[in-house]
């Protein structure tokens, strides 16, 4: 995996940095996180999820799915979650062991804000790219996998 850094500060503030990053992958390899969750038997509370959200989930074979679109514009023309353009997130598993998989969309000015969330919440960034060119304004695509606990308490009882 390649990930490509830049920043702004003084040489010294720059490489105290980056030297950070390279003491911490020294000190303990990533990682990869694992779960034993069979879909069929997911137990999580639709209810309660939806509640934290602020959107109806649609649960399918044993998976409960959100999707909360987004509009841009691209050559002039208006498009929105019906042409890919949505956020997703899907859940399966149980109150004390759940997992997270989905996508935002977002707007390139949100994703460092997005990024940090994702982390605290101990949520794993899979990929982050572009699936447009010329779309106004411009459109981020992150994806992540969480696994742990479905309620984190020192998240204020978020997902």
């Amino acid at each position: 995996m390649f990930l490509h850094i830049g920043g702004h500060g003084s040489v010294e503030d720059l490489a105290a940095s980056v030297g950070k990053v390279f003491r911490a992958m020294e000190e303990r390899p990533p990682a990869t996180p694992r779960a034993e969750v069979d879909p069929a038997k997911t137990s999580l509370p639709p209810g309660r999820i939806e509640e934290i959200l602020g959107g109806k989930g649609d649960f399918k074979d044993g998976v409960l799915r959100f999707v909360f679109g987004k509009t841009a514009r691209m050559h002039g023309e208006k498009v929105g979650a019906a042409m890919g353009v949505n956020t997703w997130a899907a859940f399966a598993g149980s109150d004390a062991q759940a997992v997270v998989d989905g996508d935002f969309a977002m707007e390139e000015s949100e994703l460092q804000a997005v990024l940090k969330a994702l982390r605290k919440a101990g949520i794993d960034v899979v990929a982050i790219h572009h699936h447009m060119t010329g779309e106004e304004p411009r459109i981020v695509f992150l994806h992540y996998w969480g696994v742990g606990p479905a309620v984190i308490p020192e998240l204020g009882g978020q997902l």
